[in-house]
């Protein structure tokens, strides 16, 4: 298993503070640096950086990765050429992970100008074909309801950039085995990501790939202080707006489907009734069920961060320590990394 840790875009880092990050991370002993990706900063920018500012320290710099890129900002040549860059300066330790994102939502297409009969299944179909397609040097003709290339090619070969999927439902997940190098999960039970593994197994083999070749990665959320209310609030703050749905949504899809197939509706759909009586968002997250962000993630004194992230990391390929900071400051994002040392786990 190889153990990353993330650093996510929402930290507010400088770009100095990224780099020494990434050297941190590289002296601490991870095998690669991850962030997230929306419009703003752009992450393949981060990733570069990572790579460059570690190769003193780690033989052609740190592995990096994106987990994961909506793809509703890009278009498939725009993101393979960015990623072939990357893929480029890094002698080949890019990993990049693409997702629908919102594109279940009509605010969202129309926010974009994007086709209203697009879909998050067939879409992303279109876009593992084409976008693998090109990273592999390949020549691409594709006429879809998502992706229309004709004769598009990058004009070289960068060395090999794996492409994951952002996969919560059963379908998605069976398309990560059919169609791409990973599935790239998130706010999983260990249960979940058992299951999650079969799923993607059962797409590989449908499509005559060996399961093998798809590797699981996971984001998981760890907050570490001695002051461990602090911690669970940290934590819970994190997570609780994946967890509730938009007043109106459909609580079938996107990460309320994920944490209601794991069976958390019930006491969601109390919190969101409380948020949609006028509860505040500090009364909501002390109204949060505890044992849901055990179950997700870890809090609590660094002293346990290892165990629990161990706990929660079964049955992963890549296994991310993704940085919950308790407190403002460097020294809370430090505190976690440091608290889930790769040595130990």
């Amino acid at each position: 298993m190889e153990i990353a840790v993330g650093l996510d875009r929402g930290l507010g880092l400088s770009w100095d503070q990224y780099r020494e990050l990434g050297r941190h991370a590289a002296r601490q002993g991870y095998r690669s640096v991850w962030t997230n990706a929306m419009i703003g900063r752009e992450a393949t920018h981060i990733c570069a950086q990572w790579s460059a500012a570690t190769a003193d320290l780690v033989p052609g710099g740190i592995g990096t990765g994106i987990s994961v890129v909506p793809i509703g900002y890009w278009s498939v040549p725009a993101l393979a050429s960015c990623a072939a860059t990357v893929g480029e300066i890094s002698g080949g330790r890019f990993v990049l992970g693409i997702g629908s994102g919102a594109l279940h939502s009509p605010e969202f297409r129309r926010s974009l100008g994007l086709r209203d009969e697009l879909r998050p299944l067939g879409t992303m179909r279109e876009w593992l074909v084409t976008l693998r397609a090109l990273l592999a040097g390949e020549t691409v003709e594709h006429e879809g309801r998502a992706v229309n290339l004709h004769g598009v090619a990058l004009g070289s070969t960068p060395p090999k950039v794996p492409v994951a999927l952002g996969a919560l439902g059963p379908k998605m997940l069976a398309l990560a085995g059919e169609a791409a190098d990973g599935a790239a999960l998130n706010w999983c039970t260990a249960e979940q990501v058992a299951a999650n593994r079969e799923l993607v197994a059962e797409g590989a083999r449908a499509a005559g790939r060996d399961p093998g070749e798809v590797s699981m990665i996971e984001y998981i959320r760890i907050c570490v202080d001695e002051d461990e209310d602090l911690a669970r609030r940290g934590l819970v703050r994190a997570l609780i707006g994946y967890a509730l749905a938009a007043p109106g949504a459909n609580k079938s899809l996107g990460y309320r489907g994920h944490f209601g197939r794991m069976g958390f509706d019930d006491a969601l759909t109390e919190l969101e009734e409380r948020r949609d009586r006028g509860a505040a968002l500090d009364e909501l997250i002390e109204a949060f069920p505890v044992e849901l962000a055990r179950q997700v993630g870890y809090y609590g004194p660094a002293s346990g961060a290892a165990a629990g992230f161990s706990a929660l990391a079964k049955g992963l390929d890549t296994a991310i320590v993704r940085v919950v900071p308790a407190r403002p400051g460097i020294e809370s994002i430090t505190a976690v990394m440091d608290a889930c040392p790769p040595s130990e786990l």
